[in-house]
């Protein structure tokens, strides 16, 4: 089984949710590769940070363009890097890519850009890779302030898409940030996928450390976003 890593925005821990994920896996023995669709911000030999580090951390041996077939020197939206460097993204691309690295190893984990529903061009977004992908999702909530309407807003969109959550992140992102345990429990109130773990604040984010918190275990206890009124307790 493979899972495409979402976020409740930028910047909360997409990557090192998925490097830990993948140091898991190898640790129970899986031949497992990162794979960044899409990726904005580039360094100077035109690799970006984020699936330099998903390479990294897994154990597949992949070339750099398997792993991250389209990367743009600005750090903008992926629609908006794209145009900006005259490129349309094609899911075509992106799908011939993902099925290379599958056929090589037993999971690969998919790290989206951006939040859920950020744009890929000018009519597709990230949901609708995920659908074309046809993979469960592993919502990375970063704990601050606004987490709480941010990660039930995206589980609503997991679930009009018809697809499955397998499971939420916890990441820490404010050391200080108030009644961050009861924020968790609202959380773990309202969707019914199984909280994978909690990974506390860290100064120097370190992936592998970030593994020991992960129960992978819980990845088989996953559940289907469409009863996501349920988790909000909304009606339809």
């Amino acid at each position: 089984m493979s899972f495409f890593i979402t976020g409740t925005d930028t910047g909360v821990g997409k990557t090192l949710v998925s490097c830990a994920l993948l140091h898991a896996l190898a640790a129970q023995d899986k031949r497992v590769v990162g794979f960044k669709p899409v990726a904005a911000g580039c360094d100077d030999d035109d690799h970006n940070d984020d699936a330099k580090q998903l390479r990294a951390a897994g154990n597949v041996l992949a070339s750099y363009g398997q792993v991250n077939p389209y990367c743009f020197a600005h750090p903008l939206a992926p629609h908006l890097a794209a145009r900006n460097s005259g490129v349309r993204i094609e899911f075509s691309r992106i799908l011939t890519s993902y099925h290379e690295l599958a056929s090589q190893s037993d999971e690969v984990i998919v790290e989206g850009a951006g939040g859920f529903l950020v744009p890929l061009n000018e009519k597709l977004n990230s949901a609708d890779l995920v659908r074309e992908l046809g993979l469960p999702v592993i919502l990375v909530v970063g704990m601050r302030l606004g987490c709480l309407n941010h990660a039930l807003l995206t589980m609503r969109v997991i679930a009009d898409y018809e697809l499955e959550c397998a499971g939420w992140v916890a990441n820490v992102l404010d050391a200080e940030m108030p009644a961050l345990q009861q924020n968790i429990d609202a959380l773990r109130e309202r969707i019914t996928a199984p909280l994978l773990g909690v990974i506390p604040y860290q100064i120097r984010p370190d992936a592998k450390a970030a593994a020991g918190y992960l129960d992978l275990d819980l990845l088989g206890a996953s559940t289907s976003a469409s009863s996501v009124s349920e988790m909000t307790g909304q009606d339809d």
